[in-house]
């Protein structure tokens, strides 16, 4: 006569105190989760924009009907001329209920226009109607800013990549499969 004996175990009580903390990780690589990335790059930290200003267009020399307002732009240098951003915005309304438009404006129904030349330190506006700003009841419309964007990064040159071919993107992109 055989016989045989089976033992099952189980596990009963209450859990054991926690054990001693490990010794710390090594810090992550760059770019690697957890990591510090490479540094981005340059952000808009460098935007100059103006206060709304009050514009107070004048009539050129005879025969000339164009209305013509200089606004000073002391940041307005060669550099920015020649590698940053211009915008000018006319605020139609006030500011505290404001009714912006970027320049240079059209209006065909009405046949007006307001056009926008930069130069350094300052800008020129010249318009076939009086748009100067206007003050009623204290308070101001018509007014105009300017905001300057100087060029940070130049941009890449010779950039024969078919965006078309997957290919060539993976490669110019450094992309891995």
């Amino acid at each position: 006569m055989a016989f045989s004996l089976f033992q099952s175990c189980t596990k009963e009580g209450p859990a054991g105190p926690a054990g001693p903390a490990g010794p710390a990780g090594t810090a992550g690589t760059p770019g690697a989760p957890g990591g510090a990335g490479p540094a981005g790059p340059a952000g808009t930290a460098n935007v100059i924009y103006s206060a709304w200003l009050d514009a107070g267009y004048g009539r050129g020399t005879a025969p000339d009907t164009t209305f013509y307002a200089e606004i000073a732009a002391a940041k307005l240098d060669n550099n920015m001329l020649n590698n940053g951003e211009m915008k000018v915005y006319m605020n139609w309304g006030s500011t505290a209920d404001p009714d912006v438009t970027p320049l240079p404006y059209t209006d065909v129904l009405n046949k007006f226009f307001i056009n926008v030349d930069f130069f350094p330190q300052a800008i020129l506006l010249s318009s076939n109607v009086n748009p100067s700003t206007r003050t009623t009841g204290g308070v101001k419309t018509f007014q105009v800013r300017y905001i300057l964007i100087p060029g940070g990064t130049t941009a890449r040159t010779g950039n024969t990549v078919d965006w078309n071919d997957y290919n060539q993107v993976k490669a110019y992109l450094k992309l891995k499969d």
